[in-house]
């Protein structure tokens, strides 16, 4: 395995590195959150960590500027 040269660039810049800390985040939260509250569903946690993966994927594969 061989890293971009810009790694570090992507690391600040990147829109997947982005949406993958919101979606480990999220996947946190699901776990954490019942036991403070159950007020919020844990699926939807789940589905928001869902989509945050979906457009890291999405982001991954779209070319972006600065990078």
């Amino acid at each position: 395995m061989k890293l971009y040269s810009n790694w570090k660039t992507i690391i600040r810049k990147g829109w997947s590195i982005r949406f993958m800390l919101v979606a480990g985040a999220l996947s946190g939260f699901e776990v954490a959150l019942p036991v403070f509250a159950d007020q919020i569903p844990r699926s939807t946690f789940a589905t928001l960590s869902f989509l945050a993966v979906g457009g890291a994927f999405i982001s991954r594969l779209v070319a972006q500027e600065g990078l």
